[in-house]
């Protein structure tokens, strides 16, 4: 089976595709609030999955970290509208300290390809 890496970098690789699955590095998102963030965030997860040759249907699971879980509904608003009600994944959320204290909402996932 071949790896096959998008945007790779020396620390690490935006995607990685192996045996049709997809495996995105956890992206954040530009702006100031956790909509901004999160809707950022999930425009990055499509455009990567596209360049892998899928999308947002296809997303198996999906983890997501907050920097305060006080801001859950207000991610799980973007969420839910870019989600429609459909092809839902398994998803977790949790609270972590992200790499800047900018960053307030970052978005993991696996899709098959």
């Amino acid at each position: 089976m071949t790896i096959r890496r998008i945007n790779a970098g020396a620390r690490m690789s935006e995607a990685v595709i192996y045996n049709n699955t997809i495996y995105l590095a956890g992206q954040v998102g530009e702006g100031k609030t956790v909509t901004e963030q999160t809707k950022s965030a999930l425009a990055e997860v499509e455009s990567i999955l596209k360049e892998a040759g899928s999308d947002k249907s296809k997303i198996l699971s999906a983890q997501i970290w907050l920097a305060d879980m006080a801001d859950f509904a207000e991610m799980n608003a973007v969420w839910d509208a870019w989600v429609g009600g459909k092809d839902a994944p398994a998803r977790a959320t949790g609270e972590a300290k992200l790499a800047t204290p900018d960053y307030k909402v970052e978005v993991i996932v696996v899709a098959a390809a």
